[in-house]
């Protein structure tokens, strides 16, 4: 296990650095006048509820739960790859094969972007839609919930009108590296 060792005594280092910046904010906290840090806090709150107030501005603008959202796997390339950011809208007009989706079903967190390759429009006015991902051999009735072989306009958050490409990798890296996600914040 010599490996295990290296490997641990390579990482205390870092864990002394990080305990070093936490402890040096506390006391500059401890230090601070009392108006100072009101002022620090309503600094904060002020910032915390602009970007409340944003969202959900965009959220009524796209008529969609979640406006913008980050490509987590390779699934859509070439037209989309992991890390781009993408701009939903919803919008009340039909879905056609070739829209490209983001949807959630049962039993999964994380939303899933693909492309619609079927549409089925019944005369009760529901519309059953397949999708698939551009790099994936098959459709996603894998993916669906079980028994599940359609998705409907409910599972669907919106349809990609737009995008950034990569800039989204900050934010997988903050995840895949939650450590990091720490110091940035503090």
């Amino acid at each position: 296990r010599p490996g295990r060792a290296g490997s641990l005594s390579a990482s205390a280092p870092i864990n002394a650095q990080i305990m070093e910046m936490f402890t040096d904010m506390y006391y500059q906290l401890k230090e601070m006048r009392p108006r100072t840090l009101a002022h620090q806090i309503l600094n904060l709150s002020m910032i915390v509820c602009s970007a409340l107030m944003i969202w959900k501005s965009l959220m009524v603008l796209t008529e969609s739960e979640s406006p913008v959202v980050v490509v987590l796997s390779g699934s859509m390339e070439p037209a989309f790859h992991r890390g781009d950011i993408l701009f939903l809208h919803m919008g009340y007009s039909p879905f056609r094969a070739g829209d490209i989706v983001v949807f959630k079903v049962a039993d999964r967190d994380i939303p899933i972007v693909h492309r619609v390759i079927k549409v089925h429009e019944k005369p009760t006015g529901v519309v059953d839609i397949l999708t698939k991902g551009d790099n994936n051999s098959v459709d996603d009735r894998g993916l669906y919930a079980s028994g599940q072989s359609w998705i409907n306009r409910e599972h669907i958050i919106g349809r990609a009108k737009g995008y950034l490409p990569y800039i989204g990798m900050v934010t997988i890296i903050m995840n895949d590296y939650p450590l990091l996600k720490y110091c940035l914040v503090g």
